[in-house]
């Protein structure tokens, strides 16, 4: 009985032995046996399901990598985006492995791929400022997939993402959002049309941001989540999602329609009676480390919400809704004395259709404590531009204690301010409406210290005081008196009285010294961004309505003002203009100026000279500055002022243009220039003298010269833009004996209006007037050009010109074979993109060719020659030449037919330039034998 029972426990240990044996054989058995036929079924359904390029080093077989799984692994994968960023990666990795049902290799006619590994690598998606994705990679069936025909197919138990880097780049929504050490399961049935992808994810750093602005940075995140998409729709349903960021539970839900030309969102996202210390936890990083020395208490609610339709070419936006609440809120920052206690606020805004003219903002209340001392507000705002106003703010805080409760971080604040303003109406300027408003705001013994900079702004007190009692811009005042402070030992005073701001009444005090650069020091490391000096001692007392109506006697406006390395930002310029050094003396409503040195870009300046109109340009919108300028410069960089000159090339989409130079339009200012050297694009000019006159957005150039191209020109012009890419000119110029060569090389216009050019070298004169459009590139808009003028031919050899030696080809004469040209007048006439060319003729070896006809810009032609014959000319050969200047027509006779002319229409600058077309049947070729004969 003993032995029967060892034989049966014998024979099983056998069986499993032999099992297990057979089942190790096989493992490394079967990726032997089927290598090829699984890889190629695998590539088969990579084709068919993906259009995006796939590459990878190799491949590799077997249950080991991930097991018990048999995977396919692709090392240092690549898969590239759709267009049109299908030169981008949209994923690449160190490996992925497509887990493979081992059952459909021996009974199904398709491979079944039931998990995917993805490891250590980079997800990056994006969108381009048109809402075009490079994600649409994956080709969905519309119709149930013949299963006969497909080699594989894809029913996901498992999706198993480790170590992954990903980003979000949508430049038409200007969102950002980055993911590092991201970690990700899921499973779901891809190969169904609509499926749902149950997952869970861990973000160890996430970083989310909108124009450039940043919201969250490294944040922890996981999730769980359940995502119901639709393939056929590139539809997204959020239907179970709980996140938690850092410590703050957020509940997701929403949808995420793809659409064609962009997107359709339903978005919510809230969190339900939370700690507002863990609200604090998913704030940016610099909040951290003041968080782990304060001590934070109450409840807070959020919500989110985006909905509606994202097409950025038609301008549709969607709506967007924000509400914040929070709830006996308490905040002790390192066990302060006095903490900053009952905080309260009802917080909700609405901007429907992204619209800030629609913008509706409630802070129904917002209210803390900080020992006796209180702050209380409630501000509605109805739109922006013209906002409606109701608002109330009452505060009397000690800055020291307010400090100590909060933990400013980096800044000692010190001083006694309080506030109480009320307001409520319309502001509506063009109106001449104001809210109703009493308000008054008062600091004393101020004092500010922060770590950027050692010394502390001190002694600053100030009492301002604004009202308006009917609603009307007529009865609006404000009174600053006085304001002072004390900042490195050198005091500032400041006495401001502003009345009827329809008619301004002023009455304004400034003497001190600032040193611009360490005041800002004192509020932020960055001290570079902003520089400068400003010493002063000035005096205005007077009327706008004097001003504008030149009443000088009434104005009492005098003194002083110095500055050295003051950076100016305006609205026209797309860098820093900064005044290097400057003396502005003010008499009335003049101020004169003398040694101004200022820089732009790589350009400088040195002016003398005067402005008028000043205090009444100062405070209104709509008056002109004037003056008087003698400008000295060694280089203007012209490029640097086009509209979009500063953006880099990542930011540009290939389709959008520079932009064109904008002259600013309430200015009107003279100036007498000598520049020693001007780059624009390939042209360099040098030694420009000449007056300019800048007048309400017009820039006009008169009997300007200059030397270009080793040879002094003199120019007129007029230039104004229209829009930030479109601009006119109306140019005149005329240079003597220049060479042609060297102005074919070096000036772009040149090429366009002479082309034929390229063939000749020699000495030429212009004398040439031409107006026009030019693009956002600052180019001609050739269909829009009209003019015309003299090239005159002193001494020029045409070598290898192919029109001339094609025509002396066909005619077997050697008249027109890279002919020596001397003393030639050819005028010509541009408009609706061609070039009339007005009869002209001239001597060569014996001959006496005639030319007239025209040419068109895309370099068609429509030229009638005669050749006339030795002795006399008498008798002659009649050419037609049509073609292009490359692949030049020749035919018997006078007729043919004119060029289409192409009229400039609005918006066509903004149109790709047209192809050349090229003709591909020639017309019969006769000799002068043919002609003599017949």
């Amino acid at each position: 009985m003993k032995n029967y029972k060892k034989e049966i426990v014998f024979k099983v240990l056998k069986i499993t032995g032999i099992t297990l044996a057979i089942l190790v054989f096989l493992l490394f058995l079967l990726p032997i046996l089927f290598p090829e036929t699984i890889t190629n079924k695998i590539k088969s359904f990579a084709n068919e399901k993906l259009n995006g390029e796939i590459s990878f080093k190799e491949t590799n077989l077997s249950f080991f990598t991930h097991f018990p799984s048999l995977t396919l692994t692709l090392d240092e994968f690549l898969l590239k985006g759709s267009v049109p960023f299908e030169k981008d990666t949209l994923i690449s990795a160190k490996e992925i492995a497509f887990g493979i049902n081992v059952k459909s290799i021996f009974f199904d006619e398709k491979i079944k791929i039931d998990k995917i590994f993805v490891s250590e690598g980079f997800i990056n998606v994006k969108v381009n400022t048109k809402g075009k994705p490079n994600y649409n990679v994956y080709v969905s069936d519309s119709k149930e997939v013949n299963s006969e025909s497909a080699s594989a197919s894809i029913k996901l138990d498992r999706i198993d993402i480790k170590k992954m880097r990903l980003l979000y780049d949508d430049k038409s929504t200007k969102i950002v959002i980055k993911a590092k050490d991201f970690n990700y399961l899921g499973k779901g049935d891809l190969h169904e049309s609509i499926f749902d992808l149950k997952t869970k994810a861990q973000i160890e750093g996430f970083y989310f941001s909108f124009d450039k602005q940043d919201y969250l940075i490294n944040k922890k995140v996981n999730a769980e989540l359940i995502t119901k998409i639709n393939t056929n729709s590139l539809e997204l349903i959020f239907e179970e999602n709980n996140l938690m960021i850092n410590k703050l539970p957020v509940e997701f839900k929403g949808k995420f329609d793809f659409l064609k030309n962009g997107y359709n969102l339903d978005f919510n996202v809230k969190s339900k009676n939370s700690q507002l210390n863990d609200f604090f936890t998913a704030l940016p990083p610099q909040f951290i480390t003041w968080l782990t020395k304060t001590t934070i208490k109450g409840k807070t609610d959020l919500l989110f919400s985006l909905k509606g339709k994202y097409i950025a070419q038609e301008n549709i936006k969607p709506d967007v809704h924000f509400n914040m609440k929070i709830r006996d809120g308490f905040i002790s920052y390192n066990k302060a004395p006095l903490p900053a206690t009952n905080i309260f606020l009802n917080f909700d805004t609405k901007l429907p259709s992204l619209d800030t003219e629609k913008l509706v903002l409630k802070i129904d209340s917002i209210y803390f404590d900080v020992g006796k001392d209180f702050f209380n507000g409630n501000i509605k705002v109805n739109g922006l531009s013209k906002p409606q106003i109701d608002a109330r703010v009452r505060s009397k805080l000690d800055l020291a204690k307010l400090d100590q409760a909060l933990g400013i971080e980096n800044m000692d604040l010190k001083g006694s301010f309080s506030a109480d303003i009320v307001s409520k109406g319309n502001y509506n300027k063009q109106q001449k409406q104001f809210p109703i408003t009493k308000g008054n705001l008062e600091l004393k013994n101020g004092f500010v210290q922060s770590v950027y900079y050692p010394n502390a702004i001190k002694n600053i007190n100030f009492k301002a005081v604004v009202s308006n009692s009917n609603g009307e811009l007529n009865d609006l005042s404000l009174l600053i008196s006085p304001a002072k402070l004390e900042f490195e030992g050198k005091p500032f005073d400041l006495y401001a009285s502003l009345k009827n701001f329809e008619d301004i009444t002023y009455d304004i005090k400034a003497k001190g010294e600032l040193n611009i650069e360490r005041i800002y020091n004192v509020f932020s490391q960055r001290g570079t961004d902003v520089t400068g000096f400003a010493k002063m001692d000035l005096a205005f007392q007077g009327r706008q309505s004097d001003a504008t109506s030149g009443k000088y006697a009434n104005l009492n406006n005098k003194g002083n003002l110095e500055l050295k390395e003051i950076k100016i930002y305006s609205e026209f310029l797309t860098k820093p203009f900064v005044i290097k050094e400057g003396l502005f003396l003010f008499n009335q409503d003049q101020m004169n100026f003398t040694n101004f040195v200022a820089s732009y870009g790589q350009s400088d300046f040195k002016m003398n000279g005067y402005m008028e109109n000043v205090i009444n340009f100062a405070l209104s919108e709509n008056e002109i500055l004037k003056g008087i300028f003698f400008v000295d410069s060694e280089f203007i960089q012209v490029n640097e002022f086009m509209a979009f000159a500063n953006e880099t090339k990542e930011e540009k989409d290939s389709t959008i243009q520079n932009g064109v130079v904008v002259i600013p339009s309430k200015f009107n200012f003279n100036l007498q220039a000598n520049v020693k050297k001007i780059n624009f694009d390939d042209l360099n000019i040098e030694n420009l003298s000449g007056k300019v006159n800048v007048n309400q957005g017009k820039l006009a150039l008169q009997n300007t010269v200059f030397s270009l191209i080793g040879t002094k020109m003199k120019m007129d012009a007029v230039y104004f833009h229209e829009t930030p890419t479109r601009a006119d000119f109306d140019y005149k110029i005329k240079a003597t004996d220049f060479d042609i060569k060297r102005a074919y090389n070096e000036i772009a216009l040149f090429r366009e209006m002479a082309s034929a050019a390229e063939y000749a070298e020699g000495i030429v004169s212009i004398d040439y007037k031409i107006a026009g459009k030019l693009d956002g590139n600052m180019t001609p808009v050739f269909p829009s050009l009209i003019g015309g003028g003299t090239l005159s031919v002193k001494n020029v050899k045409m070598k290898g010109f192919k029109l001339f030696n094609v025509v002396s080809q066909k005619t077997e004469t050697d008249a027109l074979k890279d002919p020596d040209i001397s003393k030639i007048d050819i005028k010509t006439t541009v408009k609706n993109n061609l070039i009339k060319i007005e009869r002209f003729k001239f001597k060569v070896a014996g001959f006496r060719p005639r030319i007239e006809g025209e040419t068109s810009f895309d370099g068609k032609i429509n030229l009638k020659m005669r050749i006339g014959l030795p002795p006399l000319g008498i008798i002659g050969i009649p050419i037609k030449v049509t073609g292009t200047q490359d692949n030049p027509i020749i035919g018997l006779g006078k007729k043919t037919e004119d060029l289409e002319e192409t009229e400039y229409e609005e918006g066509m600058e903004n149109l790709p330039k047209t192809a050349e077309i090229v003709p591909t049947t020639e017309l019969p070729v006769v000799t002068p034998k043919d002609t003599i004969k017949n």
